[in-house]
């Protein structure tokens, strides 16, 4: 293997991430024949094919597995290097990878630029993605760390609680049980409910929930975003638990009702979550303590929401 490129490793990971060549080339801003021809030479090098066809998808072979795993140790590697040589010159740079489950995408961004006026020479890559894809990346150890709101079990993992995540009942402004001092858990279960899919943390919150008080929800309709979530609940469809840090807007705006319910807010925790064993570089060590430190920003906000 002494012909392959770094660059080659670049693509070919893609690809073999996305088992997709037309994905790869949109990441990576290349055309797809280009991806295909640098996959192909990698091979060639290799002596071995990397890919195979199974019905319409593209998976790697025994060799590619093999070269999929190198790929991702030195590319990790070279992230590393790159916020190791920040460090010796006294600043804090290079790649920053980050993927966050859909809900923390409303506070993740203005801690990025809060991060990057400290620290300009970072370059970050923020990926949104709900749970199941959030897992995968895990699993693939593609990013420094992983933010979400429960921990999976099965998997070895290290998960630094960052901060506090409040999720709070809502109804449309206006709806009967807006305004009332302090409902029962019961008035709740009983309205229709608009939730997210199976396996989505704040989902399983809730029903775990009403689940201790012998409660059972109604779900009227499942919907695959908290934004269509809220645009429901906004057309008066029903009412809904969300994160209280995705409702700015609307609550500022008057579009949407808290709902005073015994038991609520529900108090959970945003973890970063990483592969044990990874070893996070100079940058995502530098933006974990900063998250630390707006998590206790946030706490001592939240503690006047009861």
């Amino acid at each position: 293997m002494d012909r392959w490129t770094l660059q080659q490793f670049r693509i070919f990971e893609a690809v073999a991430r996305h088992r997709s060549y037309t994905r790869a080339a949109e990441e990576l801003n290349l055309t797809q024949p280009a991806v295909y021809i640098q996959v192909r030479r990698l091979e060639e090098a290799v002596g071995l094919p990397l890919f195979e066809t199974v019905g319409r998808r593209i998976v790697p072979t025994h060799a590619g597995e093999e070269t999929m795993a190198a790929a991702t140790e030195v590319l990790a590697r070279l992230r590393l290097l790159s916020g190791t040589m920040a460090r010796l010159k006294g600043t804090v740079g290079g790649p920053l990878q980050v993927a966050v489950v859909t809900s923390a995408k409303y506070f993740m961004p203005e801690i990025l630029v809060k991060f990057l006026r400290l620290h300009p020479n970072v370059q970050p890559q923020l990926t949104v993605a709900n749970r199941a894809h959030i897992l995968e990346r895990l699993t693939a150890r593609r990013d420094d760390f992983c933010i979400m709101g429960q921990v999976p079990e099965g998997l070895d993992l290290v998960a630094h609680a960052v901060m506090e995540n409040l999720l709070v009942p809502i109804a449309p402004a206006g709806h009967p049980l807006a305004g009332h001092r302090i409902l029962p858990l019961e008035a709740l279960a009983a309205e229709p409910f608009l939730m997210r899919e199976p396996g989505s943390g704040t989902r399983q919150a809730v029903e775990r929930t009403m689940s201790e008080q012998g409660l059972a929800i109604t779900t009227t309709m499942e919907l695959g975003s908290t934004e269509a979530i809220k645009r429901a609940v906004i057309a008066g469809l029903g009412v809904s638990v969300l994160s209280l840090s995705s409702l700015d807007f609307e609550l500022a705006s008057g579009r949407i009702a808290l709902l005073k319910v015994e038991g609520f807010p529900l108090r959970r925790t945003w973890f970063a979550v990483q592969p044990n064993g990874r070893q996070l570089g100079p940058t995502a060590d530098a933006f974990l303590s900063l998250l630390i430190q707006e998590g206790e920003s946030i706490r001592k906000k939240n503690s006047a929401v009861s």
